[in-house]
């Protein structure tokens, strides 16, 4: 917004912000002339007990089944401490490319039990000072696993997470399934964040079954639905109304531009389809649509640096956004997935947490587009990372 200074106390929280302030003795200097001072961006959908396994658990066939078939069959036999070294790998990345708060789902199921939770939730605690990291316990229902395993382990689930999950598409009985999620959500009052309709198939959309169970438990605002690849295979006089009740039940929407253009639509003959959400329509109509990594070097996703401004830019270029739109960009890796994310003390003003990043652009658009040579990453006001060419 233009010149200032800006001080940070003693408990890692901004303090003041004003044209110009004279540091208390003692004061830490940076100086960020020429520079932008940010909000630390927030990844709201990552799967970190997943990462790194590419070359371990390889999906010959590029498809969503394929990959969660490969990860399967390596949960069963992963080594002890594996999704430790991994994951921490991925957070070391992603905060040095100004990163500071993560929401992982975690598989909880017969082939991982709860190895990668109980991992994660041990870096949780571990990597506090440097990421605020949230997990959601995501209830895998896998072809011929019934789902009474899964309705008697969710709540020792419940207890490691911070919000529930899953993916009802693939399960055998979603009415069920979305049962389970959402009475163990109540039960424990955590939010729910759903992988909702990965597919591209408008015959077999969820919507109306889990806007039903929002309703009947007044989970309004509690409600994430990530991919939601679908409505983009629906005519527009179908997806209206749909997008019209995400509004009226305030629920959020993530896309996850990496995962949904690799594994959709390879089974097209011609012109295969993105395989995204209708992005721009919604998040210019107001629906709080994030955008986010998903997964990183793995069966879902082969590719991946952690670099949120990288999703971004794949964002606006297949979500149909425009050139004038980067700063809308930029709120789908800021703002929105902060406030979906509960992350109240978020942001650029007295109070917030000192989570900022100080990057060498002229403005927020050119440093979407374009990124920065320089950037250095403050957690709770703390220098973590600096990176530059």
């Amino acid at each position: 917004q233009g010149p200032a200074d800006l001080l940070i106390g003693q408990d890692g929280r901004i303090a003041a912000i004003a044209a110009r302030i004279d540091p208390p003795e003692g004061t830490q200097v940076i100086d960020a002339r020429h520079c932008l001072v940010m909000p630390a961006l927030v990844d709201m959908h990552q799967h970190l007990d997943k990462t790194g396994v590419l070359r371990l658990a390889p999906n010959p066939s590029g498809t969503l089944q394929g990959a969660r078939d490969a990860f399967a069959a390596y949960a069963r036999q992963a080594p002890p401490g594996d999704v430790t070294a991994r994951a921490s790998r991925t957070l070391a990345r992603c905060l040095s490319h100004g990163t500071t708060a993560i929401r992982s789902h975690v598989n909880v199921d017969k082939d991982a039990g709860f190895a990668g939770i109980e991992a994660l939730a041990q870096l949780r605690s571990e990597w506090a000072d440097r990421v605020r990291l949230q997990l959601v316990g995501f209830m895998t229902p896998h072809p011929g696993q019934d789902l009474d395993w899964l309705a008697a382990n969710i709540d020792r689930a419940a207890e490691l997470s911070d919000a529930m999950g899953g993916t009802p598409a693939v399960a055998e009985d979603p009415d069920r399934y979305l049962d389970i999620i959402f009475e163990a959500a109540v039960r424990h009052g955590l939010p729910v964040d759903l992988h909702l309709d990965e597919h591209l198939d408008p015959s077999r959309q969820l919507f109306a079954k889990v806007f039903d169970r929002v309703r009947r438990h007044d989970m309004q605002g509690r409600v994430v639905l990530s991919h939601c690849s679908v409505l983009s295979a629906m005519p527009r006089e179908d997806f209206l109304p749909i997008m019209e009740q995400i509004l009226a039940l305030d629920l959020g929407v993530v896309t996850l531009p990496a995962a949904n253009l690799y594994l959709q639509g390879r089974e097209a003959a011609l012109l295969p389809p993105r395989g995204l959400t209708r992005v721009a329509e919604m998040i210019r109509a107001g629906v709080a649509i994030a955008t986010a990594s998903d997964n990183i070097e793995d069966p879902f996703v082969p590719t991946g640096s952690g670099d949120l401004l990288e999703i971004a830019r794949w964002t606006l270029l297949a979500g149909h956004l425009k050139g004038n739109e980067l700063a809308l960009a930029w709120r789908m890796i800021d703002q929105i997935p902060a406030r979906l994310m509960g992350l109240e003390d978020h942001g650029l003003r007295p109070g917030a947490r000192a989570d900022l990043l100080i990057g060498r652009a002229p403005d927020v658009p050119a440093l979407v587009a374009g990124g920065t040579e320089h950037l250095r990453v403050l957690s709770s006001g703390r220098l973590v990372s600096e990176t530059a060419l």
